[in-house]
């Protein structure tokens, strides 16, 4: 287990895809996935088994609250270029129907500060960057405030509720990393 502040990064097992399900299909999370449809368990276990067993370039972790041994959320580390040394950041809270807390001691900051340690002292990245949707502003708010740059927008890249929305890049670098979040 990757620890950190109040929280555990562990494996993904296959006793955890239905609760994966629940999360993943409330409807005021499922628009900030890039997945359009309701999920199945069936589904669930042909990402699981194509994506976390089977691809090198994905790295996804359950959340732990370490004070109590639940999981809580989903993190990882997707599309890992190892040439470039790059990786998508994917994260969210499931547990009492949080999505994204954006203070620096919430949930998600302190998942972000262990996933990124993993990310640039063990893993070597250079970079790790995120896709998000011109609506979610706790995302905006959360990775505005740890310190990630946006990098650009991807405009009308998303067809949500009738209209197309922008997509946001952000970023952060391992020595912007380093020297915002270590002491």
């Amino acid at each position: 287990m990757i620890l950190g502040d109040r929280v555990g990064l562990r494996a993904l097992e296959v006793d955890d895809l239905p609760v994966l399900k629940e999360w993943r299909n409330k409807s005021h999370y499922r628009k900030f996935f890039r997945e359009y449809q309701e999920l199945t368990l069936e589904h669930q276990k042909n990402w699981f088994q194509s994506a976390v067993v089977g691809d090198h370039r994905i790295l996804m972790f359950g959340i732990v609250d370490t004070t109590s041994a639940e999981m809580i959320g989903v993190c990882g580390l997707t599309y890992i270029n190892w040439v470039h040394r790059h990786a998508d950041l994917s994260l969210y809270i499931g547990k009492d129907d949080i999505y994204i807390d954006t203070d620096s001691t919430g949930w998600a900051w302190r998942t972000m500060d262990a996933l990124l340690a993993y990310g640039f002292d063990e893993l070597n990245l250079n970079k790790v960057w995120t896709e998000i949707y011109a609506f979610d502003e706790k995302k905006h708010t959360l990775f505005e405030a740890y310190g990630m740059h946006q990098d650009g927008v991807l405009r009308q890249n998303y067809f949500y509720d009738g209209t197309y929305q922008d997509s946001h890049v952000y970023s952060i670098l391992a020595e912007e990393w380093r020297t915002q979040h270590t002491t």
